[in-house]
């Protein structure tokens, strides 16, 4: 049997806890009221266009992309707008948020709702491009980058590949893996859209072997279209990094501060490729997204279809409710997710899963003196040094870390998993990330 693919160096095994992968696909009740971020995209925010006592229905637009990078936001629900809002958001930060109390279930003209599939589109790459901006898509793996961006193909550039990353390496997440098994056909057209939009020859979805149902059901499925390729992974964290994956599936490497397209490749999660399907096919902006509510302790793990807005509270009552000995809530994975404070934060594009950890799991040891042991560098997929990053970042020894590619780090967080004596290296690097890119930029503008 031929060996896995993967990528080339690093990369721990955490254990998996996939407690929800199981589970269907549950449509959570809509709320009496949702809390809209006017940001949940990467890049600048959205220009409110509604205010106080305005109607709004399922699809109204109500922030309006202005900057480059940035993205519209749409009503997920009908109703009135009750206020406009500074709300704290996942990271802690109070954003203006558009509140909205429910008012029955009417939805803007033109969106099909239904469960017809669509298959055939003959719209040109910037006609689907177009459509990705206009209703609003971005990645869905957490990232939350504008997707229309991903597709304006700079001159010169060809795109061979098209990767879909479909591997899921986080522990307990388990999302993903709900809208493959239950969304197959859909996400399969919504690929052939991207891989029109992009230009590629070829796309090639990557999927980690212990999701073995829904690699059997991508590949079934995927007979019936063109020049995508559904590739089993050997299970390894972080393979989800776009980079990894690149690697993993075309031995291509993107060099150093470069992204994807320089090696003729475009990169989207899975999910995105299935919004990208109701956007295109459907004409639905991105309103909703499948969830994972999740922990070792939570009485009902689930896969919720959950409304943008909806607060996170309501969701964990869903599923039994708190348990007593939540140490930590997380909004993501345990590897790459953040923890929240408040549990009214909403649920956002990039909102993958709601992980809620054991005391036991979530308690930080004290961290010792460094061993020397090299772990930490022997399980970095990009290949630094994390014990000398902490060390420059605690000196202050910022051209030093840059020069030591600091900025390279994708944050997976490994280096702090495999450490021996609990150093706070992540902790560290991402301080002395943020500033080092503050110190590039005011370089750049002089």
């Amino acid at each position: 049997m031929a060996r896995l693919k993967t990528f080339r160096i690093g990369g721990i095994h955490p254990e998996e806890n996939k407690f929800s992968a199981a589970k269907p696909i549950e449509v959570f009740p809509i709320p009496e009221k949702v809390y809209v971020p006017v940001t949940q995209h990467l890049g600048a925010p959205s220009s409110l266009l509604v205010k106080r006592n305005d109607t709004v229905k399922i699809g109204t637009l109500l922030a309006k992309a202005d900057a480059f990078i940035s993205a519209n936001v749409h009503s997920p629900v009908s109703g009135t707008v009750e206020k406009i809002d500074e709300i704290i958001d996942a990271s802690g930060y109070r954003k203006a948020n558009i509140v909205i109390k429910v008012e029955g279930n009417e939805w803007e003209d033109g969106i099909d709702n239904s469960s017809a599939i669509i298959k055939e589109c003959n719209l040109s790459a910037k006609e689907i491009t177009d459509i990705l901006k206009e209703k609003g898509i971005v990645g869905m793996g957490g990232a939350t980058f504008p997707s229309h961006i991903k597709y304006m193909i700079p001159e010169g550039k060809d795109v061979d590949y098209l990767i879909i990353n479909a591997v899921e390496c986080e522990p307990y997440l388990t999302s993903d893996h709900a809208i493959m098994l239950e969304k197959t056909e859909e996400i399969l057209i919504g690929i052939d859209i991207l891989k029109k939009a992009s230009g590629a020859k070829k796309a090639l979805v990557g999927i980690e072997n212990n999701k073995l149902d829904a690699i059997a059901k991508m590949q079934e499925v995927a007979k019936s279209f063109k020049d995508i390729e559904i590739q089993p992974l050997r299970v390894k964290y972080p393979q989800g990094a776009e980079k990894q994956l690149i690697r993993a599936l075309t031995k291509r490497e993107v060099p150093s501060g470069k992204l994807p397209i320089e090696v003729g490749c475009v990169v989207n999660n899975v999910g995105t490729a299935l919004a990208s399907y109701e956007a295109v096919q459907k004409n639905k902006p991105l309103i909703e997204r499948v969830v994972t509510v999740t922990g070792k302790a939570v009485k009902n793990p689930s896969n919720l279809l959950v409304r943008i807005g909806t607060p996170v509270k309501e969701l964990i009552d869903h599923v039994g409710g708190l348990p007593e000995d939540t140490g930590k809530v997380i909004s993501g994975g345990p590897m790459m997710g953040k923890a929240i404070s408040n549990l009214d934060v909403p649920v956002t594009k990039g909102t993958s899963g709601v992980l809620m950890m054991t005391k036991a799991e979530s308690k930080r040891k004290k961290p010792l003196n460094c061993i020397r042991c090299a772990k930490c560098v022997s399980v970095c997929p990009m290949g630094l040094e994390p014990y000398l990053l902490q060390q420059l970042v605690d000196s202050e020894r910022w051209e030093d870390a840059e020069l030591n590619r600091i900025m390279d780090c994708i944050e997976c967080g490994s280096c702090q998993f495999i450490c021996p004596s609990k150093r706070e290296l992540l902790d560290y690097i991402r301080v002395g990330k943020a500033r080092v890119g503050a110190i590039i930029r005011s370089r750049a503008k002089r």
